[in-house]
């Protein structure tokens, strides 16, 4: 066998992708570097061990993360099909046996003849070039050898450590009747305004403020302790440092006149749009750490958004990732050196589910290119399209990681009452993703 390829860390997207080399003809050097060198956060050395929640999330079919796994069941994934086998009663979720899960990904690629397991830590992908390309998925954990070289190909401001995520809201769950739009000191009165602005009077700020100190925390983990840096401070953090805060901080109403009464709001919490298509916009300086059902509540009592649709909730965590849009080829090579490919979180997705889509693409990918095909991408209207496009095509100058979700989506050329667009935009992603599947 002449075509040989290096994965670098057998997590969730190094596992996938080697399966998919090895299942196309392609001799895998699989290294994994647990147990010689341990995670602050693993605790066995099997492969994909799931070290936060077991869950893959929902299994609705009208839902961006349930699609995902339809066209990953469709498309021979390693990860979904060793989940549904070691799957555990979660309701309209898939949750896994994490210890059943992992055992059984290690078994079948331990015993795959087409993958060598090297029990070792690289130090070094470019060394591993001379072997063939090398696909780097050792996600947010990286060691430090390998992120300083990381660090070195794609320039320090390209690479991030920690991750200080606002939450995102589908722009048409806002109550547009209740919300202006307008930047800071904008004077034209015929200017609409790059930001949507969510008024509060004194109430409900108060109000929110006391439910932001009194609510429930995420604690991190050791191995995510972080100074927390003043430009991006958790909301919560900054609450419990005073009332007014917040007031004088991200939810400053100075210079944002509400065309409505034609003065200053109390408060304001800001929207940002957060894609090109204008279907996401992102809360403005709101990272935080609230347990995921505390902030569906409390977000909901900012005016405009009692009904909002969170696509993705505020976080503060160890994560390492690139800035994709700027380093990464189409094929997730670096532009720098196109023999490294990379898979997985760290080229800006989040989750469990899309860091095993992240290596089934880049998987699939290299082996096309060493069989000297044209690797295919599926269309932005799929879900595995609209994930891949956000990496390659998001926003360079706020790039952040995601999770799948509507908003990501190529909109609907056609008129479609709001209550039908999901399922509308359902049965459109499963035309243009069979029309896919047949032609690879």
């Amino acid at each position: 066998m002449t075509k040989r390829v290096s994965i670098v860390g057998a997590g969730l997207a190094g596992s996938e992708a080697a399966w998919q080399l090895a299942n196309r003809g392609v001799a895998v050097d699989l290294y994994e570097m647990r147990p010689a060198t341990n995670t602050p956060a693993h605790r066995t050395e099997n492969f994909a061990e799931l070290v936060c929640s077991n869950s893959f999330r929902s299994s609705e079919p009208v839902s961006a993360v349930g699609l995902l796994k339809e066209e990953l069941r469709k498309l021979g994934s390693l990860i979904l099909d060793v989940a549904d086998a070691t799957a555990v009663p979660a309701g309209k979720a898939l949750a896994v046996d994490r210890e059943l899960f992992a055992q059984e990904v290690t078994d079948r690629l331990c015993t795959h003849p087409n993958v060598f397991i090297h029990r070792e830590e690289v130090l070094s992908a470019t060394a591993l070039t001379k072997n063939g390309p090398v696909i780097l998925a050792t996600g947010p954990l990286t060691s430090p050898a390998l992120a300083e070289e990381l660090r070195t190909l794609t320039h320090s401001d390209s690479l991030y450590f920690y991750d200080s995520l606002a939450p995102l809201i589908l722009t048409e769950s806002i109550d547009m009747d209740k919300v202006f739009r307008a930047g800071r000191y904008d004077v034209s009165e015929t200017e609409v305004g790059d930001y949507i602005n969510c008024p509060m009077d004194q109430e409900q700020y108060d109000a929110f403020v006391a439910a932001v100190v009194a609510s429930e925390k995420i604690e991190p983990k050791d191995f995510e302790k972080a100074i927390y840096f003043e430009g991006c401070m958790p909301i919560e953090v900054m609450a419990e440092r005073g009332p007014l805060t917040l007031r004088f901080g991200p939810m400053k109403g100075k210079g944002l006149t509400d065309p409505r009464t034609g003065r200053w709001p109390y408060a304001v919490v800001q929207l940002r749009q957060d894609n090109r298509m204008g279907t996401v916009y992102n809360m403005v300086g709101f990272q935080t750490r609230m347990k995921w059902g505390e902030q569906a509540k409390i977000l909901r009592t900012i005016p405009g958004l009692e009904n909002a649709e969170i696509l993705r909730y505020g976080a503060m965590h160890r994560n390492m990732y690139v800035n994709s849009p700027t380093v990464l080829n189409e094929d997730h090579s670096l532009k720098v050196l196109p023999d490294i490919h990379l898979a997985g979180q760290m080229t800006g997705v989040e989750g469990y589910l899309e860091s095993a889509a992240s290596g089934f693409f880049v998987g699939t990918t290299v082996a096309a290119k060493l069989a000297g095909k044209a690797a295919q991408r599926p269309p932005l209207t799929t879900a595995l399209g609209a994930m891949l496009n956000h990496v390659l095509h998001g926003n360079a100058k706020q790039f952040e990681p995601q999770n799948v979700n509507w908003g990501l989506f190529l909109p609907l050329t056609e008129d479609v009452p709001k209550s039908q667009r999901k399922e509308a935009m359902l049965e459109r992603a499963r035309t243009e993703f069979q029309r896919f599947n047949q032609k690879t």
